[in-house]
Order: structure tokens, then sequence, then C-alpha cells
């Protein structure tokens, strides 16, 4: 008999097996003109098929679980002075909840605020804004700041703020965004706040969409996770072992558990609605014993996604397309299998498929 064959090693994956090359040209500045008019690239099967977002329903089956994030994108971007009249940018991270709710933010400006400074924030609103107290640094390694807003948060973040769009669309490094902006960087079925990006996967889903998964006989369900501005923080280390994830919070009901079971055990397919839908999926089940189901709740997770990882909820994912060297390109090559998504970007670019948050998806199943 011949002698087993050694057990095959491990690869390191290192951030250039991630990478890949994509002209400016196909950064989506702008979203479609319908959200389930942009194109699908479906690599459900062995072949890849070009499509329109409105194709899905009829590559999903009866009894399938579509799986939503409801979370709501808050205009997080807030531009105000400093009580020297020095200029600072502010972005949101996190409001966090008490009797006296503080809020996390990225700061920038010429000279950090010290404990006790005052920030004037929205000056570039009507009204002149509202006046905020620095308490101090916050969150790992003191990259954060935390600041203490005069009444109730998520409203004044509504009236004075910018909607955060990603820094590879210009005006939103610029604070130009505009109502068109506002309704269109959301999903259709946002209802909880405290997202300071969108689930991009689902903007491209519309009410005709929705009522055509329904009579499809595709069951839906929603959990929430707030996309923290850590979504677009590059990873610094070559060696993607090395990168230290950020962390989000996110919430599974009881009703969204239960249905993931009543799908197993009808034989669906559970389908993620983007990789934060995702992300919360695998870390409710990585919280459970080995064939246990979700554990249900709100709690946070920086669960960190690569090739090798052994999922245990979702089936299929839609998702859109993610910037060179991510780790959202980590997640998906995790999923699809690294070099059959490699080959399905370069198809994308070839195609002309818009890419990142206003453009286009693709529909993905588990390798």
């Amino acid at each position: 008999m011949a002698d087993p064959s050694p057990p095959p090693t491990t690869r390191e994956w290192t951030l250039s097996d991630f990478d890949y090359v994509l002209p400016d040209e196909l950064i989506a500045q702008h979203p479609a003109p319908e959200r389930s008019a942009s194109r699908l690239l479906d690599a459900s099967g062995p072949l890849a098929a070009d499509r329109r977002f409105r194709d899905l329903p009829g590559l999903l089956q009866p009894g399938d679980l579509l799986v939503f994030n409801d979370t709501r994108v808050i205009k997080a971007r807030l531009i105000g002075r400093k009580a020297s009249g020095g200029a600072v940018e502010v972005l949101v991270e996190r409001v966090v909840g008490g009797v006296d709710p503080r809020v996390l933010v990225h700061l920038r400006a010429s000279k950090s605020p010290g404990p006790g400074s005052r920030l004037r924030l929205g000056t570039d609103r009507p009204g002149g804004g509202f006046e905020v107290e620095v308490l101090g640094r916050a969150g790992p390694e003191g990259a954060l700041f935390e600041l203490a807003f005069p009444s109730e948060p998520f409203a004044l973040i509504e009236q004075h703020g910018h909607m955060p769009l990603p820094p590879y669309i210009g005006r939103g490094k610029d604070a130009t965004d505009d109502a068109d902006d506002e309704r269109r960087y959301q999903t259709v079925f946002a209802a909880r706040p405290g997202a300071v990006a969108a689930p991009t996967a689902a903007l491209h889903f519309d009410e005709a969409v929705l009522a055509a998964l329904a009579e499809r006989g595709v069951e839906t369900a929603r959990l929430t996770l707030h996309v923290g501005a850590g979504t677009f923080q590059p990873v610094r280390h070559e060696r993607i072992a090395e990168h230290r994830m950020h962390r989000e919070w996110f919430e599974v009901p009881m009703a969204t558990a239960e249905a993931v079971q009543r799908c197993r055990a009808r034989g669906g397919r559970v389908v993620a609605v983007g990789t934060t839908t995702l992300r919360a999926l695998e870390s409710a089940a990585r919280d459970a014993p080995a064939g246990a189901p979700l554990v249900p709740g709100s709690r946070d997770t920086d669960i960190f996604i690569t090739p090798g990882f052994e999922f245990r909820v979702v089936d299929r994912l839609i998702t859109n397309f993610h910037l060179p060297r991510s780790t959202l390109m980590m997640l998906v090559s995790a999923f699809a299998g690294h070099e059959r998504v490699m080959a399905l970007y370069r198809h994308a670019v070839a195609e002309r498929y818009r890419f990142f948050s206003y453009g286009d998806s693709m529909l993905l199943s588990r390798a």
C-alpha cells in the first residue's frame, strides 16, 4: 500500500493576492437611473452570465430565504470649527446609548482638540450648527474622539450632517452630496439608524423586485448590522493574518434565526444580501455550539473572513464589486473561491461593469 499523501500545507495569504487592476472610469460616481436596472453578474452556476438585477427572482427557488440588513445610513459627516476658528471635520462612528448619549467620531483638524474643548458642528448648514464638548480619546489606540452632544444625537446629525459618501465618490470628499444621494444611498427598507456606510448590495432592490420575489415563493428576513467607517480603512499589513478587524454592532432577531432553521429544514438556500448580512449571520453561528442554530440577540463582531473560513449559514451571496486589497475582497474570495473570484473580476472589468457602492452586483454560490 502506498504511503498516504502528506496533508496539504496552509497557504499564507498576502495582500497582493487580492489585488486587481481597475480603470478609474469604472468607479461609479452615480447610481443607475433605476435601482433594479443595474447589471448583475450571475456566478451562481458553473458558467457566469451577464444579466440585469431585475432578473434575480428567476435565479432563486421557492423556499429559499433572502436575508436583508435593515440598517439606515445616518448623515454622519459634519463640517465645523473649533473655538479658535480652525476647521474641523467629523465622521460619526457610533452613538453610544444611555442616559447621556455619547458619540464616537473620527475627527480631522490641523491640531487635535483636547478634553474640555468645544466644537461647533454643522456650521455649513442653515442655522449655524450646534456646540459639542470633547470628552477625550476613545477606541483602539485612541483612534476615535468621544463627544457629548447637547441633545438627542440622531436628530442633530440628521438636521446638520451630510450623507457619508465613500471617499472614491468625489463629491463625498467635498461634502457636496445632494438630494438624490439622500434617497439612493439608502435602501428602500432602511429602518434602524446607525450606519455610516450603506449595505450596498441591497441598494439594487426596489418594490417591483421585492414583489416578484414574494410571488416566486422566496421567504425574506431581516437583521441589523450598523456599518462602521472602518469598512473603508485600508489593510496595512502585507501578511493578512496580521490585520485586526474593526468592530461593528449587529442584531439577529429570534424570528430571523427561526427563519434560517425553517429554510434548512425544507432544503432551501440561505441567501445573504451583502457582506454585512453575511458577517452578521456567520457571527451569530460562530457564537453557537457546533451544529446548533444561530444565537440571536445583539452584540459586536470583529469577524475576519479570509480563505479557509468555514461557512455555517450562507449558501449564496449577493454583493457589489469591492476595492482591490480590501477585507471584502478577502471575504468574497473565501466564499466563492479565490481563483474564481479573481476571474470574475477580470470579466467584470473587460465587460465594463460599474464598481463599488453605486455600481453593479453579482450573485455568488458558496464554493
